[in-house]
């Protein structure tokens, strides 16, 4: 078996997460055939998909998404391709302004 953890921070909040969760849940229903049930929380929310061969949950708050999924042994032989998917379908849906930027750290003073 395969596992798959990917993390995108983002600065859209809690509702804008939430709508963009939901409308991710209904594209990977349309397009991969997952069977997806959506569980909104006050602080967060998570989305549990699944279809023959991989189970997984996307987990919403306002700052993040994380998704982790377990493939099955078939699928686990393409982990790569599956997970490059994922991370491009869920890019795509972020708007590049929402994305998080890293923070710029100062390099410490040389003695």
């Amino acid at each position: 078996m395969a596992d798959l953890h990917i993390v995108r921070a983002h600065t859209l909040g809690f509702a804008k997460a939430r709508k963009i969760a939901f409308d991710w849940a209904e594209q990977v229903e349309r397009e991969f055939g997952m069977e997806c049930t959506y569980e909104e929380g006050r602080s967060a929310d998570l989305v549990r998909f699944t279809r023959s061969g991989v189970q997984g949950e996307l987990h919403v708050t306002k700052d993040k998404f994380e998704l982790d999924a377990r493939l099955g042994f078939l699928l686990g032989a393409f982990k790569g391709r599956i997970e490059a998917e994922v991370v491009k379908l869920l890019d795509t849906m972020l708007p590049h302004e929402a994305a998080a930027k890293p923070v710029a750290r100062k390099a410490a003073p040389r003695k």
